[in-house]
């Protein structure tokens, strides 16, 4: 079982989180030889979503994060690694609490439905340079005022389907939808006529991760 030193930690805890970690695992059978789990274990909604459990540290394998968190045993399976590294539990005190996950990664475009050929594809082909240059000159300092930037993540060339992602502003916003296909689609379908449909892989959740 490799073990990490504290410095290099996958994910960090509040004071708070630990705490509440702690106690339950303090409820748990023989919790001297249990770990706190955390893992992705999967998407929806274009956002990741966790698995946070106690088992043994045992159970780690060579290829795991294994590390501690102020004497409490974390393991991040070698799967999650990459996708939680620089994350932080937290325990959030709206209504009845809860720990939440605070995820500086997102899901990359391949996890979000973009087809692995058109990601394998890159943004270098002459449609894809066009939308970047329609996006970089007439959206982004449109939508700049309350800032927001839209950044082209993948262009189906064949199919003339540009996948954008939102940021700053837009993240999040309640009006993005109305932004993306009144603002940002319609700009792009009359300098580009090519482009075909516009698809959105924000996570617009951001850090309102699910409760636990």
């Amino acid at each position: 079982m490799a073990r990490i030193a504290q410095e290099l930690a996958v994910v960090t805890l509040t004071p708070e989180a630990r705490q509440v970690v702690r106690e339950a695992l303090a409820q748990e059978p023989d919790p001297d030889r249990l770990a706190l789990w955390l893992e992705v274990r999967g998407v929806q909604h274009a956002q990741f979503v966790y698995d946070l459990y106690f088992q043994a540290g045992t159970d780690a394998g060579d290829d795991d994060a294994v590390f501690d968190d102020d004497e409490l045993t974390v393991v991040v399976p070698k799967s999650s690694i990459d996708r939680l590294r620089g994350a932080r539990l937290e325990w959030n005190t709206e209504g009845e609490g809860g720990l939440v996950l605070v995820n500086p990664n997102s899901p990359a475009p391949e996890e979000l439905g973009v087809p692995a050929e058109v990601m394998a594809a890159g943004l270098d082909g002459p449609l894809g340079s066009r939308v970047s240059t329609v996006l970089e000159e007439a959206v982004n300092p449109s939508i700049a005022s309350h800032g927001g930037r839209a950044d082209l993540v993948a262009m189906d060339e064949s199919g003339g389907v540009a996948y954008l992602r939102l940021s700053g502003g837009c993240q999040g916003c309640a009006m993005s939808r109305m932004t993306l296909t009144q603002g940002i689609e319609a700009a792009l379908r009359e300098e580009v006529p090519e482009v075909t449909r516009v698809v959105d892989v924000t996570d617009h959740a951001g850090g309102a991760n699910p409760y636990y």
